[in-house]
């Protein structure tokens, strides 16, 4: 059994502490957040043994803690990275990895000497829908892969700290195109690099919360050819907007991870509904089982699997940096309106 110690006590912490639930051979012994009392509300929730802390390298001196999943806002991953690789323990790092791709190779930097085992947290990959349609386009379904669009798309962060621009290191684009541009290096192949991009950013609704952009759009194009539209929104109410449009030689693909088989029109609230939704009442969408529906699960099922047989996992931390530095590269793009190269240390 792998022990799993969480550090972050918000949304993404609590979220991979119920994906945990479906981890026949795993189990969060520990869990830690700066406020102790909301590690262990966190702890009381999903593992009532499970020990609670407000440092984090008390949890990582835990000696049953043996993977730590770091779940904190973007500005603390290299100090809990440190700390975890100064502790000996194997680590998952939600997304992004970075808020540059230099600060990206800081962390890469840290395992590497540490001699870590290491996993992204690129939950989009590992969603049963995005799944079957990689299993389709690999098995030839629809011929040669030519375009890619993706969406992700809902009306703005649940966390102050997510608007803060300047310290999260982006906005709309780092927080959600991370999302698309790896499903893209997903389905393009990661032997065939994002070569160049072009892309657009303002803030149309947000002004009053955010120097950040709250809608992003950017092509990237593929050294084979290939193009992959990936569009980024803060501004869209009503619930969470994720989809893929895959276009090949052969047919298209669609697939729409927010369809959900439960809806309609209610006129007293219900509790909670879905990641994102902007009303408690009238039509409604709830999606079922959303640590499944949107691959969380499957994600921790890989990770842990692939630490217990030391085996390398699908999305490494080597993922992560390529796609900061995509992303940096479409910042570039948004200041210089041009294409822009895409720099990927070797």
């Amino acid at each position: 059994m792998i022990g799993v110690g969480l550090i972050g006590s918000g949304f993404i912490g609590d979220t991979y502490a119920d994906a945990l639930q479906d981890v026949r051979n795993a189990t969060l012994v520990a869990a830690c957040s700066r406020d102790l009392g909301r590690a262990g509300a966190l702890a009381a929730k999903w593992a009532p043994d499970a020990r609670a802390y407000d440092d984090m390298a008390a949890l990582c001196a835990d000696p049953a803690v043996d993977l730590v999943v770091v779940a904190v806002p973007n500005e603390a991953h290299l100090e809990a990275v440190r700390v975890v690789a100064a502790a000996g323990k194997g680590v998952v790092c939600t997304k992004p990895l970075a808020r540059t791709g230099a600060e990206a190779e800081q962390i890469l930097r840290v395992v590497r000497e540490a001699g870590v085992w290491h996993g992204y947290a690129e939950s989009s990959v590992f969603s049963p829908n995005i799944a079957k349609a990689h299993e389709m386009v690999s098995a030839g379904a629809i011929g040669d892969l030519l375009t890619m669009r993706a969406r992700e798309a809902h009306s703005g962060p649940h966390a102050p700290h997510f608007w803060d621009a300047e310290t999260a290191g982006g906005g709309a684009l780092l927080d959600m195109g991370c999302h698309t541009v790896e499903s893209a290096r997903h389905f393009f192949g990661k032997d065939n690099p994002i070569a160049e991009v072009f892309a657009w950013g303002a803030t149309l609704a947000h002004g009053d919360r955010t120097t950040g952009e709250d809608t992003a759009i950017a092509l990237l194009r593929f050294a084979g050819g290939q193009l992959a539209t990936v569009e980024s929104s803060w501004i869209e109410k009503g619930g969470m907007q994720l989809r893929h449009e895959l276009v090949g030689s052969a047919g298209r693909l669609v697939t729409d991870t927010s369809a959900t088989p439960v809806w309609g029109f209610i006129e007293h609230p219900a509790g909670y509904l879905v990641e994102k939704a902007d009303a408690e009442t009238g039509w409604v969408y709830p999606v079922p089982e959303e640590a499944r529906a949107y691959g969380f699960s499957q994600q921790m099922r890989h990770f842990v699997d692939c630490f217990a047989r030391g085996e390398t996992p699908r999305e490494t931390f080597e993922d992560g940096v390529v796609v900061n530095h995509v992303l940096d590269a479409c910042y570039a793009s948004m200041r210089s309106r041009t294409w822009e190269r895409v720099q990927v240390p070797a």
